[in-house]
């Protein structure tokens, strides 16, 4: 949830917190602050509540450089947003940042204040801080300090921790939230997220659960909690810095809706054979022998990728005929589900890092189910832990509402189903599959080229108070997707719903103040979903109508119509989801809110 970047060597360590702090924003944006080690050997700390910018301005009158600093951005969980809440917290010599949740805190702090330790901030955080200058001062070690006080705090954490009499070290630690090593020449860099640091390297080491990492200008050593040196190669980043900047875009998340025929072309070069009819299944790590013993799937993931993997049930049921469960990972690791060992376990997450997620396909594994995770974020959590990965290659995503990374999961999908499908499909359908996929990029251009035309309907529709979306089929969890990403980034109330139960409820809000987007789909339930149409009309609603085909009876039906091309039934969910997207922005944007850090969301929800 929140950003980590740390940084020694040679170079203005604040220069480059700030700028990484920066990048890192879409993960927090409550409170911000940095800790630095100036060329006195003094430590300061500046902290500041609201974005990096009030930190930016409270720096400018700091005159003094220092070449070892930690910094962080806050998305709050224990504590209001504050500068006393803030990070870094500084007990004594030591200063950390820390992202996640510290379980145990409040027995932690109990026994603390009955030590007579005064506190001066609300977080969980602020425990750590004072547990490891406790253990200094006892040891007079610091690498012992960090240690021992990891070994009784409880939960999930990333620290960065720099010591006032050791200023040309940091010292990291990792357990369920992601912490990456950047290793430069004479410099190293720590950070939650590979974006932060990305302008100066390349070349990085994901840290593993268990794992602490000691960094100097020199390089790094990490050590597991027994102190046995882990031996750890490093990999690199094959997307450069552009990819994560605005590129002239007023905002990441049109951008990124702009790239997404470009994101969806990488993910699907070299995975499939048009001529043949077929999809690599190497690339999922699986193949026809062992696929042939999979009774059952399970699609795993929360939000936006809970709404693919409800697409992903429909593809996979239509073109393989397995039989497939769509879990909210939340709920899927509490209500003791039944896994048997022929069952195949999909986790579909963008950033790698979901703590529900992974806890969900970690139960999963250790039920004996095979694994597998479909992710964006090579190196990450997700992509390790299970079994095999299908990387979606859309490059880096920095709206917190997800958009390119929501198409490419449903093309993956896709890709899978048919390869599950094989035996089940001729050649020639497969053929025509595929080729549908292959033709999918052009057909999402074809739809931005409306963006002019979505922004006009937007401005008619932006006072609305409340929506309802309506679809049927695959298209109903596009339904719930295109609701998520108005509530997301306009905060205006929508909901998705099966169009064949708008009179089991909600046609009661049916009114003429409430807008009522219907995704009709020539090639699947055409006719019913065109009554649903009629009774909105009649009774007064307002209907913004999407559909592939140019039928006069619809047109006379709608307030506002807008084409989109078609495709297959499957596709048709990808292609119906872009104008759900621009729609959203657009509304956003007029109503003046922050597309890109909407309120009290974060980018990867790493805690529970």
């Amino acid at each position: 949830m929140c950003g980590i970047i740390g940084y020694v060597g040679d170079n203005n360590s604040l220069t480059i917190i700030l700028d990484g702090l920066k990048k890192l924003e879409y993960r927090g944006y409550d409170s911000a602050g940095i800790a630095f080690i100036n060329d006195d050997g003094k430590m300061e700390i500046v902290r500041s509540k609201g974005k990096i910018s009030e930190l930016v301005s409270k720096m400018s009158g700091v005159a003094r450089v220092g070449h070892t600093a930690i910094g962080h951005t806050r998305w709050a969980t224990h504590g209001s947003p504050s500068e006393n809440n803030a990070h870094p917290h500084r007990v004594g010599s030591v200063a950390l940042v820390h992202n996640g949740i510290i379980e145990n805190f409040s027995d932690l702090k109990a026994g603390l204040l009955d030590e007579g330790v005064i506190f001066k901030s609300e977080t969980d955080t602020e425990v750590v801080s004072h547990l490891i200058n406790k253990f200094y001062l006892q040891t007079g070690s610091f690498e012992e300090a960090v240690m021992k006080a990891i070994s009784i705090i409880k939960g999930s954490y990333a620290l960065c921790v720099i010591n006032e009499s050791e200023p040309d070290k940091i010292i990291c630690a990792r357990k369920d939230s992601p912490l990456v090593i950047g290793l430069g020449s004479g410099e190293c860099f720590a950070a939650s997220d590979v974006p932060a640091f990305l302008n100066y390297t390349r070349d990085v080491i994901f840290m593993e659960d268990g794992e602490i990492a000691f960094i100097t200008k020199e390089g790094v050593s990490i050590l597991d909690l027994n102190h046995n040196v882990k031996h750890r190669e490093s990999v690199k980043i094959t997307w450069n810095p552009s990819m994560a900047e605005k590129g002239g875009y007023r905002h990441f998340m049109l951008k990124e809706i702009f790239e997404q025929p470009r994101a969806l072309a990488d993910t699907l070069t070299g995975r499939m054979n048009s001529e043949k009819g077929e999809v690599n299944l190497y690339e999922f790590g699986l193949d026809k022998d062992n696929i042939k013993n999979v009774k059952k799937i399970h699609l795993t993931a929360c939000g936006t990728s809970w709404h693919a993997a409800l697409c992903g049930k429909y593809m996979i049921e239509q073109l393989a005929r397995i039989p497939v469960e769509v879990d909210i990972a939340s709920e899927f690791r509490y209500r003791n589900p039944i896994i048997d060992k022929s069952d195949l376990f999909i986790c579909i997450t963008q950033s790698g890092e979901t703590a529900d997620t992974l806890a969900a396909m970690r139960a999963a594994k250790k039920a004996g189910a095979t694994t597998l995770s479909i992710c964006n974020v090579v190196g990450s959590t997700a992509s390790r832990e299970a079994d095999s990965v299908f990387y979606t290659h859309s490059g880096p995503e920095i709206g917190v509402a997800s958009t390119k990374a929501f198409v490419t999961q449903l093309a993956s999908l896709y890709m899978l189903a048919i390869g599950l499908g094989t035996d089940n499909l001729d050649t020639d359908y497969r053929r025509e599959l595929i080729n549908n996929l292959l033709a999918l990029p052009s057909l999402v251009e074809q739809i931005l080229v409306s963006d002019s035309e979505i922004e006009h309907v937007a401005r008619l529709l932006f006072k609305a108070k409340d929506f309802l979306y309506l679809a049927r089929g695959i298209l109903y969890p596009i339904a719930l997707e295109g609701a998520l990403k108005l509530k997301e980034i306009s905060y205006i109330h929508a909901e998705g719903y099966p169009a064949g139960e708008m009179k089991h409820g909600p046609i009661a809000l049916i009114d003429e103040e409430l807008p009522v987007v219907i995704l009709l789909n020539k090639e699947s339930l055409y006719e019913k979903v065109i009554s649903n149409i009629e009774e909105v009309k009649s009774r007064g609603g307002k209907t913004l109508v999407i559909s592939n085909h140019h039928d006069p009876h619809v047109k006379s039906l709608s307030d506002y119509f807008l084409y989109v091309p078609s495709s297959n039934v499957f596709l048709n969910a990808i292609i119906m989801a872009v104008p759900l997207q621009l729609l959203a922005y657009h509304i956003a944007v007029i109503r003046g809110c922050d597309v890109d850090q909407p309120r009290n969301l974060a980018k990867s929800v790493t805690v529970e």
